[in-house]
C-alpha cells in the first residue's frame, strides 16, 4: 500500500525536543516522509519549489516560513498542514485561509492543545509560589542571615479556598480549570465567547471583567493577543483588586497595561511569565519591583507537554488520512480571534 507523502520542515533540534524517539520512528514508518536535510529552516521560496506532490506539510517553532500564494499554488496535492507547535498565525494569514485552505478543504492542525499542559501546570505552580511569598522568604534568609522577615506576613489567603478569576476559557484556561478542581476554590470566568450555561458546565460562574477583579483573590490571565485584547486589563481593573491579591499572566504581555500594573504593584503579588516587549528593557520598572516575580517566558517548557505535541501531530496525520476528524484542527471561522 502506497504511503501518504509528508514534507517535514523542522530541524533536528526541534524534532528532538518535540517528538519522542518512538513517535518520530512511527511517523517515518507510517508515512513517506521527506525530512529537512539542513540545520536551518527552509525559506518560503524553498518550500514553494519542493512542495508539489506532497499530501501533508509538517511545520514547527523553527520551521514556519510564510505560506504564501506562491507556496499554495504549487501545493497541488496538499491536504493537511500539521503545525508541531502552537499558534499558526506566524505563517498563515486570513487571506491564505480564505483563498486556499477553506476552498480546497485543507485542514490545519495546531499543537496548542498539547502546549497547554505545560502552561497550565506552570500557572498552578505560580499561584502557589506567589501567594505563599516563597521567593521573598528564601531571599530574606539568604541575604540577611535571618529567619522570618518582620515585613512578610504569613497565614494569608492561599490557593485552597480562594476565589479564582480566570480570564479566557482558552485551551490553557480550560486545563487550568481542570487542575483547580481539587483545591476547593470558587471560580469566576470572564470570556465574552462563552455563554453562562457553558461557564456553569465548566464549573465556573460567568462574570464581567470588572466584577472578576473586584471579587477575586487570585486572577490568572489566559487571553490571546489580538487587537480586541490589547491592554484589556488596565488601571480600572487593577484598582479593583484587594490589597495582597495575586495576579498571574502566562498568556501575552500585551493583554495588560504594564504601566498601570507597575503603579499597583506595591500592594499586589504578581508573577509574569510574559511581557511587552519581551524581554523588557534593562531599566524596565517590571524588573525593579519587589512585588513582581518576572520569569523568562518558560511556562510552556517541559518534556511532557513537548512530547504531547509530537504525539498529537502524528495522530492528526493518522486521523486525517483515515477519514476521521482531526483533534486540534483550526476552526477557520474563528481564525481572526485566534492567538
Amino acid at each position: 500500500m502506497k504511503k501518504h507523502t509528508v514534507l517535514y520542515l523542522p530541524t533536528q533540534n526541534h524534532t528532538e525536543r518535540v517528538f519522542s524517539p518512538e513517535d518520530f520512528t512511527q511517523l517515518r514508518e507510517e508515512f513517506d516522509v521527506t525530512v529537512n536535510p539542513g540545520d536551518s529552516s527552509m525559506t518560503t521560496e524553498e518550500v514553494a519549489e519542493v512542495i508539489g506532490g506532497y499530501e501533508a506539510l509538517i511545520t514547527g517553532w523553527d520551521a514556519s516560513p510564510d505560506l504564501t500564494a506562491e507556496v499554495m499554488e504549487n501545493a497541488d496535492k496538499l491536504q493537511i498542514i500539521a503545525h508541531s507547535a502552537g499558534s499558526v498565525k506566524a505563517f498563515l494569514t486570513q487571506k491564505i485561509v480564505d483563498e486556499y485552505l477553506k476552498p480546497r478543504g485543507i485542514v490545519t492542525f495546531s499543537g496548542a492543545d498539547a502546549i497547554a499542559y505545560n502552561v497550565a501546570e506552570s500557572t498552578i505552580g505560580m499561584m502557589i509560589m506567589t501567594t505563599h511569598d516563597w521567593l521573598k522568604h528564601a531571599r530574606y534568609i539568604r541575604e540577611t542571615g535571618g529567619w522570618r522577615s518582620p515585613e512578610l506576613s504569613i497565614g494569608e489567603q492561599l490557593l485552597m479556598g480562594a476565589t479564582i478569576g480566570v480570564i479566557s476559557a482558552s485551551k490553557v484556561g480550560r486545563l487550568v480549570l481542570r487542575l483547580l478542581e481539587p483545591w476547593d476554590c470558587q471560580i469566576l470566568l470572564y470570556d465574552p465567547y462563552v455563554s453562562a450555561q457553558d461557564a456553569e458546565e465548566l464549573g465556573t460562574e460567568k462574570v464581567e471583567l470588572d466584577e472578576l477583579f473586584e471579587r477575586s483573590d487570585i486572577v490568572t490571565v489566559h487571553a490571546p493577543s489580538t487587537p480586541e485584547t490589547d491592554k484589556m486589563i488596565g488601571a480600572p481593573q487593577l484598582e479593583l483588586l484587594r490589597d495582597g491579591a495575586t495576579l498571574i499572566n502566562t498568556s501575552r504581555g500585551s493583554v495588560i497595561d504594564e504601566q498601570a500594573l507597575v503603579q499597583e504593584a506595591r500592594r499586589l503579588k504578581i508573577c509574569l511569565d510574559v511581557t511587552e516587549p519581551e524581554p523588557p528593557e534593562p531599566d524596565s520598572p517590571l524588573r525593579q519591583s519587589e512585588n513582581i516575580t518576572l520569569l523568562p517566558h518558560i511556562a510552556g517548557a517541559g518534556v511532557y507537554g513537548y512530547h504531547k505535541i509530537g504525539e498529537a501531530t502524528l495522530q492528526a496525520l493518522r486521523d486525517h488520512f483515515a477519514g476521521r476528524s482531526v483533534r486540534g484542527a483550526v476552526d477557520y471561522d474563528r481564525f481572526s480571534v485566534l492567538a
